[in-house]
């Protein structure tokens, strides 16, 4: 259920009224908006404790929550919530791209990338050390060896950095250099991983499964902000059908059905969804059409020569194109697009 606090309430009621909420058994999650402050509840109810409830100062009312995903939807925070990464505010009016190289092979190679997407636009550079492979026998990535790498390069670029993260155990130094922990599709039913990251403040960005329903890709959500950690990121990167012309099927209407679902901001990735960078663009024109916050495309500067995802890397040149066709398409779909820092004077 969520408890609806009355507008005008003093902060120290706010807290009396958490403190009495946890005092009943519930555990209780206050979600601060902009123009109301609400209380998310957990645990077993009866009649007896949601009366009580009722009588509280600076209660206005109490209501039930419908969706199984209790913290994630929108009955309880009806407003958009806008995730601060350093600078940048995914979920905001700014169409936020995340770019640069699906693993990070090399410092050369990684600094190459992260300088040059930075340049021309990218808010944020992706870039991972831990790589979960179908086949045991292919690059894996460089582990803790790359910590210093994405260290490094996170300093020189001064741009914040998403890597993911495969391991529980990994959280915690991971989320000591980078700025947002990634999970991606294979473990996005990693309920462990899940609750462990939940337990950091860190930002998440969550990747739907390559079979899972939008439905449980917001109960995995749940787990996350169940753990204390609201700053959740969901990514649509396409899903596993009957079709093979493509990498996968990448699921546009999956974007206006979670901004209908859910306050938490929704990106795409159409460099996994297609399979091939002759596609990427076409896919990411099509994102931010449907209303996607961002996009995560994967670019490396020598794409045949990647270790990891080399076909749907797209060239210098071409992620250059891209970032300048994209801002007549944010601009149409009432969004505004970073100007590249090659063309700051």
């Amino acid at each position: 259920m969520v408890i609806i606090v009355k507008t005008g309430t003093s902060p120290g009621v706010v807290a009396q009224l958490i403190e009495r909420v946890a005092d009943l058994g519930f555990k209780p999650h206050p979600i601060y908006g902009v123009e109301k402050t609400v209380i998310a509840v957990i645990g077993d109810k009866t009649q007896e404790k949601i009366d009580t409830i009722k009588t509280l100062p600076g209660v206005e009312r109490v209501v039930p929550i419908l969706q199984p995903y209790k913290l994630a939807g929108r009955e309880v925070k009806p407003e958009p919530t806008i995730i601060h990464v350093g600078d940048v505010a995914i979920g905001d009016r700014e169409i936020v791209v995340m770019a640069g190289p699906c693993a990070v092979e090399s410092r050369e190679q990684y600094l190459q990338t992260a300088r040059f997407v930075v340049s021309h636009g990218a808010r944020i550079v992706r870039g991972s050390i831990f790589k979960p492979r179908t086949s045991p026998h292919d690059f894996q990535g460089l582990h803790e060896e790359g910590l210093e790498i994405l260290r490094g390069v996170k300093a020189e670029v001064g741009m914040p950095i998403v890597s993911e993260v495969l391991d529980p155990r990994h959280v915690e130094m991971l989320a000591e250099v980078v700025d947002v922990l990634q999970i991606g599709a294979r473990n996005m039913a990693n309920f462990t991983l899940l609750s462990e990251v939940g337990h950091t403040r860190q930002p998440c960005l969550l990747k739907r499964g390559i079979s899972a329903t939008l439905d449980e890709l917001l109960k995995a959500a749940e787990y996350i902000i169940v753990g204390g950690n609201q700053n959740v990121i969901l990514c649509e990167r396409g899903i596993r059908t009957f079709e093979q012309a493509t990498r996968y099927t990448l699921d546009l209407a999956a974007v206006p059905v979670l901004k209908a679902q859910t306050h938490l901001p929704v990106i795409v990735d159409p460099s996994h969804a297609a399979g091939n960078a002759e596609y990427v663009p076409a896919l990411a024109k099509a994102a931010i059409a449907a209303g996607a916050d961002g996009l995560l495309i994967e670019t490396h500067p020598h794409p045949q020569e990647a270790l990891v995802d080399g076909p749907q890397s797209l060239e210098f040149g071409d992620f250059e194109q891209l970032m300048r066709q994209l801002k007549g398409f944010a601009a149409a779909a009432g969004r505004t697009f970073p100007v590249p820092a090659a063309t700051h004077n």
